[in-house]
């Protein structure tokens, strides 16, 4: 048994078709098929039902499982020997939410490889939870999310403190004069918000509810880019963030008057991990990247772990 039976096991698991996991693995059918028999023979016992559609077996998908936190591991290891050799050299699992992805990723994705061009960051777009576990689990080395999260076992990097715009359907009759608003300016009003699960939305239903603003009944988003189009209908206003800021004349984004309702930035870690030079290159890149569009007000210091006065 080597590593890359595993591999092959994993990709038939995943796959569930030969065909899939052999294309998958860069080998032949026969190949991959041929390997999984001997994988089994040399455990003793059957892992793959194999006739019109291929089926694990229990014991299949508990040593695929298995299979999985191993390649992991073996990962792990030269990783760890890249990294000694050259700490800014080797893959980063990045994970990150979706309401932070599209509008800070192409911001300063392209500055940190060119500063580090032999760090390989690969992106996975996630909801926390899904990050978290990932995270938990070694499949993630890092995350790109707004803090805090509701637990203690990881380490955070802050990064930076983002404002909410209020965002209107051009000529809304309420708020047409505004220049900027407060807290005020949403009682009575009903408010675009996301799905179960993503962080946003618990941070602006916190900012309507202070308001006294209510959540706009019948719908709730399955993206940012949902909501805005719905408020680009008039069929409603919404809270965004400020890196999502779009130019369309169809919506007013009306800057909030101090204290302005932000949301936390940061990144989070695994503590203890190898990976520390490489995190704090990432963080640099990201506040480098944001500070001319949202100002140095606020980001928050490195050295102090404060928001810039």
């Amino acid at each position: 048994m080597n590593l890359r039976d595993l591999e092959y096991l994993v990709a038939l698991d995943e796959e569930r078709h030969f065909h899939r996991a052999a294309e998958r693995c860069f080998v032949s059918q026969p190949t991959l098929s041929g390997q999984i028999k001997k994988l089994e023979e040399y455990l003793g016992v059957m892992l793959v039902e194999r006739g019109r559609q291929v089926r694990m077996t229990e014991a299949g998908r508990l040593v695929a499982a298995q299979a999985r936190r191993v390649l992991t591991e073996a990962r792990g290891v030269k990783e760890i020997a890249t990294t000694f050799r050259d700490p800014m050299a080797g893959r980063l699992q990045l994970g990150v939410i979706p309401t932070i992805a599209p509008y800070l990723l192409p911001l300063f994705v392209p500055r940190l490889h060119k500063r580090h061009p032999r760090l390989q960051l690969f992106l996975h777009e996630h909801q926390t939870a899904v990050l978290l576990d990932k995270l938990r689990n070694g499949d993630l080395d890092l995350l790109l999310l707004a803090l805090p999260v509701e637990t203690d076992e990881f380490e955070e990097i802050d990064l930076y403190r983002e404002p909410f715009l209020l965002s209107v359907p051009a000529g809304h009759p309420d708020l047409a004069g505004v220049k900027t608003a407060g807290l005020d300016h949403l009682h009575g009003q009903e408010v675009l918000l996301l799905e179960e699960g993503h962080c946003l939305r618990g941070q602006a239903l916190d900012v309507c509810l202070l308001g006294g603003a209510s959540e706009y009944s019948g719908f709730r988003g399955t993206s940012l880019e949902t909501v805005r189009q719905m408020v680009a209908e008039g069929i409603g206003i919404t809270l965004m963030p400020q890196l999502a800021q779009g130019r369309e004349k169809s919506i007013r984004y009306i800057p909030f008057a101090d204290p302005v309702p932000t949301r936390r930035v940061g990144l989070l870690h695994r503590s203890g991990s190898y990976r520390t030079e490489a995190f704090a290159a990432v963080a640099q890149a990201v506040r480098e990247a944001v500070t001319p569009v949202l100002g140095e007000r606020w980001i928050v210091d490195q050295s102090q772990g404060s928001v810039r006065k």
